[in-house]
Order: structure tokens, then C-alpha cells, then sequence
């Protein structure tokens, strides 16, 4: 397997969570919003079908997994999944907490308001209690 590269966007954009089987874990640093992306650790995708079967069956698994995350840490009014890609063609799943109280509610989160930065003792716990969620979900 060669070195995975993430996109230098979503790397700009995110705190590192963790690596499960196949996919990277990102925090987008958007404090309004729980916000995980999920980025298959192989190169050159853009689209769900470049996986192989097995991988998007891995994917699905690993999406479940962040959502239940999500769910059992935030207990949000929805949680949506979505991988669009127009702007990073790198292929990447967001999973994000949507409560009836944020601030795009109910539509979508793009374009609506400025981003709102963890600071780095906000970013550190919520990447803390997301590996528990992670690591409790996953057993």
C-alpha cells in the first residue's frame, strides 16, 4: 500500500481523531457542529464505487460506527451523512450532529454563518471523548 494522502484542504480544516480499519476519523474544527469526516486511507478515489465491495462494506460499517458515536455522545435531533466532493474530489463521508437549535437548522450546514474554531483545550476534549465513543461503539 502506498502513503496515504489526505487533502491539504481537509487537512487545513480538521484535528486528527483516529484511524480505524479503513478510513481516517477528522474533527472538523467547526464548534457549532459535531462534525466527524470519514477519508478511506487509499489514494486516488473520488467516488463511493472506486472501492472495492469489501471496502464499501467497511465504509458502511465504519459510518455506522461514527454515527452511533455521535449519537451516544451529543444526542442530537439528527444526524446527517452525506459525501458530495465538489469542491475536495478526495473521497470523504462527513457525519455531522444536527440539533433543531443550530444555527442552519433545518437545512444544510454549508454556507450558512462562519466557521466557529475550537480552541485547543475544546479541540482536545471533544477528540478525547470521541476516541471513548469510538472505542465503546467498536467493542
Amino acid at each position: 500500500m502506498t502513503d496515504f494522502m489526505l487533502d491539504p484542504r481537509l487537512e487545513t480544516d480538521t484535528f486528527l481523531l483516529t484511524d480505524l480499519p479503513l478510513c481516517r476519523v477528522l474533527l472538523m474544527n467547526d464548534s457549532r457542529y459535531p462534525w466527524l469526516i470519514l477519508v478511506p486511507r487509499q489514494n486516488g478515489l473520488r467516488e463511493f464505487h472506486d472501492l472495492s465491495r469489501e471496502d464499501q462494506s467497511r465504509l458502511m460499517s465504519e459510518i455506522t460506527l461514527t454515527t452511533e458515536a455521535l449519537q451516544g455522545g451529543h444526542g442530537p435531533d439528527k444526524i446527517n451523512v452525506g459525501a458530495l466532493g465538489n469542491i475536495v474530489q478526495q473521497l470523504h463521508i462527513h457525519v455531522l450532529a444536527r440539533f433543531e437549535s443550530d444555527p442552519a437548522w433545518p437545512g444544510p450546514v454549508w454556507g450558512i454563518g462562519e466557521p466557529a474554531a475550537y480552541s485547543k483545550k475544546q479541540a482536545g476534549s471533544l477528540i478525547r471523548e470521541f476516541r471513548i465513543q469510538l472505542g465503546r461503539v467498536s467493542s
